[in-house]
């Protein structure tokens, strides 16, 4: 386990909780509900605004205790923290002796468990929510909840392909069941911030994409569950959940009609800003080179200019991979991944426009040989940061970065790339974990790029950042359960005389951590206030 003393991180986060989250500024009477709505590109309670830092649990509806599930929530509340993303899905094929499950996807037949393991533990996990919120005019944590599950209907189903889940019609009506019975228990809890239809949808997954599926197969998918859902609850945002990628020249189902509204409103005395416009390739590229010249007018007058190409009749040129780069702006942008965001978040029944970041997982720009590699990652994230606020300001709808991380070498033995099961460095030794020389960034370096990205997308205009993911030590651990035995204490169970019943023990572990995780020393919370 890893306690990482990430006080510029915190102090951050801290600062932006308290003068950006907390609902302050009036918006409109007829707004005043304790459900989060919008209002234009903003989020709105209880007839104020709201935006928020906020953090993911997937693993709160797996904790083996209530009393685990309070703790948590209060120790994310006491930091000011007011938005938690969790799963609302846990399917299986196999029925645990332990633990929770909340739906049986076995031999195309599906059973959803809404037994005290089952959907009552997300039941528990709104409750508890709610009273956070005990004293205050609004929740202290609204819970952002994410759907899935997708291959193990694919698998489940005899399917072949990931893309069959949005299209197969016997999938489909059992993710819709499924849907109907989660969202129908919560019609009426304002604790509730958003129903997401899934995390970081795609044409592929751990099984791969057909030939056939498009950025208009995962849209109208989309499409389709989020009117689903509107037709049971009026009172709740949807979301899409998906990672953000872009695809300009893709063709939409869902075009912008209207002229977009300005980014912000201006300040008296100000200009009145320009239209919020679409992405496109062509700015793309020119905001890279211009990123690219900066480095190197940097880089020149600190000497340290680095030339990646070859030299002809005395002058620099791009190598062919290099001419390659710039011509392109890459997968992000160009619907491979099978999703248009734009097209997404445009859908009438979308509430508002999310995106992740995920250096570790998705390149998201070139390196620049003249800048550390890790600020290129840096400079790189906080572009795809002004892009998607942009793309979200078309739209005319918030932006949520709902989910972002960074490894760094502490956690590099940890780290399990996603759709994967395997942690590529975990065998390397201690002193190599620890140094330069391993996998990750260094704690001050990821320290400086989540400020940067902090400040961006404040600057930005997005409406909710949300770290990935918090880490939480001490809790009831159970064989065979997402909370594995890590630490023993108590007394030894062996009896002390023949005939004496043993003392049990108390067996404690930590959530999961896939590299991402944010375990952070109780003493340190308090030491804050």
């Amino acid at each position: 386990m890893n306690f990482l003393p990430w006080g510029t991180l915190f102090f951050s986060i801290l600062w932006a909780s308290v003068v950006s989250a907390i609902p302050s500024r009036t918006i409109d009477t007829r707004a005043s509900s304790p459900f989060v709505s919008t209002s234009g590109s903003g989020f709105v309670v209880n007839g104020s605004s709201l935006k928020y830092i906020g953090t993911n649990v997937y693993w709160l509806p797996t904790l083996n205790t209530n009393e685990d599930i309070r703790n948590t929530l209060a120790n994310i509340s006491a930091l000011g923290i007011k938005v938690v993303r969790l799963w609302a899905f846990n399917d299986v094929d196999t029925i645990p002796v332990n633990g929770t499950w909340l739906q049986l996807i076995q031999n195309g037949t599906v059973t959803v468990n809404n037994g005290p393991n089952g959907l009552q533990k997300l039941d528990t996990v709104i409750q508890l929510a709610e009273e956070q919120g005990l004293y205050t005019l609004d929740p202290c944590i609204f819970l952002i909840m994410t759907l899935g599950g997708m291959d193990t209907y694919v698998r489940q189903f005899g399917l072949q392909t990931h893309d069959e889940f949005y299209t197969n019609p016997s999938v489909l009506t059992s993710f819709l069941n499924y849907t109907t019975q989660v969202v129908s228990r919560y019609v009426n809890s304002p604790s509730v911030f958003s129903y997401e239809l899934a995390n970081d949808a795609r044409c592929n997954s751990t099984l791969p994409a057909s030939a056939t599926c498009t950025t208009e197969t995962i849209t109208a998918w989309h499409a389709t569950v989020a009117a689903h859902i509107r037709s049971i609850d009026p009172n709740h945002l949807i979301s899409s959940g998906v990672g953000g990628y872009l695809c300009p020249d893709c063709t939409k189902l869902y075009p912008l009609t209207a002229p977009a509204p300005p980014v912000t409103s201006p300040a008296p005395g100000k200009k009145k800003r320009s239209q919020a416009k679409p992405v496109t390739k062509k700015q793309i590229l020119r905001e890279q080179s211009e990123r690219r010249r900066r480095n190197r007018e940097v880089a020149k007058r600190a000497g340290t200019l680095v030339e990646d190409g070859v030299r002809v009749r005395g002058r620099w040129v791009s190598t062919a991979t290099k001419r390659q780069q710039s011509s392109t702006s890459g997968s992000l942008y160009d619907g491979s991944y099978g999703v248009d965001s734009q097209d997404i978040s445009n859908i009438p029944d979308i509430g508002f426009s999310s995106f992740q970041l995920f250096p570790d997982q998705q390149s998201y720009g070139p390196d620049d040989p003249n800048v550390p590699s890790w600020q290129s990652i840096e400079q790189n994230g906080a572009q795809w940061i002004t892009t998607q606020a942009q793309s979200a300001a078309a739209v005319g709808k918030p932006a949520v970065l709902t989910a972002f991380g960074l490894v760094t070498q502490a956690n590099a033995p940890d780290f399990v790339p996603f759709n994967s099961t395997v942690a590529p460095f975990a065998s390397e030794n201690l002193a190599k974990r620890q140094s330069t020389l391993g996998y990750g960034v260094t704690d001050q370096q990821q320290a400086t790029t989540y400020t940067t990205w902090l400040d961006t997308g404040i600057a930005s205009g997005l409406n909710g950042i949300v770290q990935y993911q918090w880490g939480q030590s001490g809790l009831t651990a159970e064989p065979g359960t997402t909370i594995s035995p890590s630490t023993t204490t108590g007394e030894s169970p062996t009896p002390s005389s023949p005939g004496e019943t043993p003392t049990p023990q108390q067996t404690t572990g930590e959530s999961p951590n896939d590299g991402y995780a944010m375990f952070v020393v109780q003493s340190f919370y308090s030491d804050m206030y």
